[in-house]
């Protein structure tokens, strides 16, 4: 389940990226990215390792 959630943060994170710079299509981008800062932090806070 953390590799999914990793895998998840990543995907998000890279289209953001695409999504900012590509298109700048505005609101949707940035909840994209707020889902993937709040993974990341989630799985920090969980502390296991690949």
């Amino acid at each position: 389940m953390s590799n999914l959630l990793y895998t998840v943060a990543v995907i998000l994170l890279i289209l953001w990226a695409v999504g900012y710079f590509a298109y700048n299509v505005g609101g949707i981008i940035h909840i994209l990215l707020l889902i993937a800062v709040i993974a990341i932090i989630l799985r920090l806070i969980q502390g296991k390792r690949i």
